[in-house]
């Protein structure tokens, strides 16, 4: 059994050109896992609802073993962004959903976020989002911290910070918004 631990030392392409070699399941998982939180953002903004958002996430990742062997992917994070943007386009259109494609880009977490993830990147870009997680007020800063970073649900934060359910949504969308902000700033 390979360290969890190593595995999460691997790049990007170095966990995808393994899972297309030996097709074990834990490379993929290692390499998807990275990625959740965004994802999840990035479904919750689309589909509007919690547990359609987490669905939709998992749904993907179970799609996504047996066809990504046939995919030419360059860039890991950049594709699962745009796979994840068109399922929920899907999903939205197979419920009868119209949306305004330009209205609904504002309102998704910015790439930049992800660009900020990328392998590539260097540390600069790290020091700059821990920079901005840091200036959030604290009520935001613990919540973006344990739902981004803690994997903890909505319901665990209330249960360890005693905010409530609507607070602690307020505090994500609000942090998020605001970090949005930081790093667009910085970044020009």
């Amino acid at each position: 059994m390979k360290n969890r631990l190593e595995l999460q030392t691997y790049k990007d392409q170095e966990l995808l050109d393994k899972y297309r070699e030996t097709q074990d399941i834990e490379y993929f998982g290692v390499l998807y896992s990275r990625y959740i939180p965004l994802q999840y953002g990035l479904c919750l903004k689309y589909l509007k609802d919690e547990h359609k958002a987490q669905d939709a996430v998992m749904q993907l990742f179970e799609n996504l073993l047996p066809k990504i062997l046939n995919y030419k992917i360059d860039y890991f994070r950049s594709w699962l962004y745009t796979v994840s943007k068109n399922y929920c386009l899907q999903q939205l259109r197979r419920e009868g959903i119209e949306i305004n494609i330009d209205h609904a880009m504002e309102n998704v977490q910015s790439e930049d976020v992800w660009d900020l993830l990328d392998e590539n990147n260097d540390d600069k870009k790290y020091q700059m989002l821990e920079d901005c997680i840091s200036r959030l007020p604290q009520p935001q800063k613990t919540s973006i911290e344990m739902f981004f970073f803690k994997d903890k649900s909505y319901m665990d934060i209330c249960d360890a910070t005693q905010y409530s359910l609507k607070s602690v949504k307020s505090y994500i969308q609000n942090g998020k918004r605001n970090l949005k902000l930081c790093l667009e700033k910085n970044l020009k």
